[in-house]
């Protein structure tokens, strides 16, 4: 028999990973776009000039006979679409479990989300409640696509794989954020010459990061296969897999006490990046393009700063990394809050200071908490740490529309953030993580 030309079953086996882990990259391809176009670069600033347009004379809209600054609009918008994602979340993973036919909802949530997105289009003149209807649906969606799109990670890759593959879809991410946004910088700054007003362009730009979505969302779906779940392994149905795995969690109360700093300082993570270029927009007068380039080089510097910080980690540990990051976090919010207005180079810097943080904090938290995880228990833990990432992610934007909302200044409202990463600090430092590991069962890193 000639073993050139006959394959073995493993090596079918392998190949067949290898493109299912290909078609998987591309759904951070796909909807990373999302998230860097219109939630970091465009809406906010655009949303909330649509709020601006339709307020009365002392600067309020009045949703549902409500009295909202314009300005905290977006904000408060933001907040509620985490609201509804985790009350859709757990009922839509109880199904996915009990099924197995993860993919029907990945696409339903995925179509659900690039459609509100390219509705963007239709955002004009006085509608900013049709904006905030939009974001919440959109942001929803993709919370729950995520979640989806996360939980086959196990399923296509052994644990010796797992760090290589999570680590391409992420960059996947990051490049395809960082050209779609270069594509819209083109067309913004030159918007006259493609005959379109400003106002145009930015609804393009918003309505193109949908299609985008939507097209490349095909990849994965026609990738990635559903697998039976076992009837014995079936969830509960909905908040009671949520609870009894919280349940559990409390029998590891240290690795309990690791994930409430993480959620708080990852808190502080998600509204800076949501909320930097409304206060760079409308208390620093920054224009579109310059808040573009912003984002750009953050794009480039979060994976520079991924490896800086990895590199640290191995040096230092990941626990004392983290920390450093986030005396770093609270510095750069600092300076931030003294940035002169009309000065686009101090925003370049800031920019440059949390792009060298924000990639390292997020993944080598992820990292750190897979240490905590007892064995056996990977999934299920995963699955309630993406829950409660959500969970609590709707503070900070709040907290930042309501100080804008009582003080009038982005300005305070920016500088409010900085006690998400003091308490994310405190809570962290006191996690004795060596103990923690031990613990959940797991061996204990020389340097951790």
């Amino acid at each position: 028999m000639d073993t050139d030309t006959v394959r073995s079953p493993a090596a079918d086996d392998s190949a067949g990973r290898r493109r299912e882990q290909r078609g998987w990259y591309f759904y951070d391809w796909a909807c990373s776009v999302y998230s860097t176009t219109v939630v970091t670069v465009f809406l906010g600033p655009y949303l909330t000039t649509v709020a601006e347009a339709a307020a009365d004379a002392d600067g309020f809209v009045h949703p549902l006979g409500v009295p909202i600054r314009a300005g905290s609009f977006f904000a408060y918008a933001v907040s509620l679409s985490v609201v509804a994602a985790v009350l859709v979340m757990p009922l839509v993973g109880a199904a996915a479990d009990r099924t197995g036919r993860k993919k029907p909802l990945l696409a339903a949530a995925a179509y659900t989300g690039a459609a509100a997105t390219a509705g963007m289009f239709f955002l004009d003149g006085d509608r900013y409640l049709l904006g905030g209807l939009l974001l919440v649906v959109a942001n929803a969606a993709q919370s729950v696509a995520m979640m989806l799109y996360n939980s086959y990670l196990p399923q296509i890759a052994p644990p010796e794989e797992r760090d290589a593959v999570s680590s391409r879809g992420w960059a996947f991410g990051y490049a395809a954020g960082a050209l779609v946004l270069v594509a819209n910088l083109v067309l913004y700054t030159g918007h006259d010459s493609f005959g379109v007003s400003e106002g145009m362009a930015v609804r393009i730009c918003l309505a193109s990061a949908g299609l985008w979505w939507g097209a490349f969302a095909l990849i994965p779906l026609r990738r990635l296969r559903d697998r039976r779940t076992p009837a014995r392994e079936a969830a509960l149905p909905g908040f009671r897999q949520l609870a009894a795995t919280v349940r559990d969690m409390r029998r590891h109360p240290l690795t309990l006490a690791f994930l409430l700093a993480y959620l708080v300082y990852n808190d502080g993570i998600q509204t800076v990046i949501s909320q930097a270029s409304v206060y760079g927009s409308k208390e620093l007068g920054l224009g579109q393009s310059t808040l573009i380039v912003a984002v750009l080089l953050v794009q480039v510097l979060a994976v520079a700063g991924a490896l800086l910080l990895g590199r640290l980690a191995r040096r230092y540990g990941a626990k004392r990394t983290i920390l450093g990051s986030l005396v770093a976090w609270t510095l750069t919010l600092a300076a931030g809050y003294f940035l002169p207005a009309g000065a686009p180079v101090w925003f370049f810097v800031l920019a440059a200071g949390i792009g060298l943080v924000l990639g390292g904090s997020q993944a080598l938290s992820r990292s750190l908490f897979s240490h905590l995880v007892p064995p056996g228990k990977e999934a299920e833990y995963f699955s309630a740490y993406e829950i409660s990432d959500r969970g609590l992610s709707w503070l900070g934007p709040l907290l930042f529309g309501l100080t804008y909302q009582l003080t009038g200044s982005y300005r305070d409202a920016i500088l409010s953030l900085v006690g998400f990463f003091v308490l994310g600090f405190v809570l962290l430092a006191r996690v004795p993580v060596r103990r923690a590991i031990a613990d959940a069962g797991n061996p204990v890193p020389q340097r951790i």
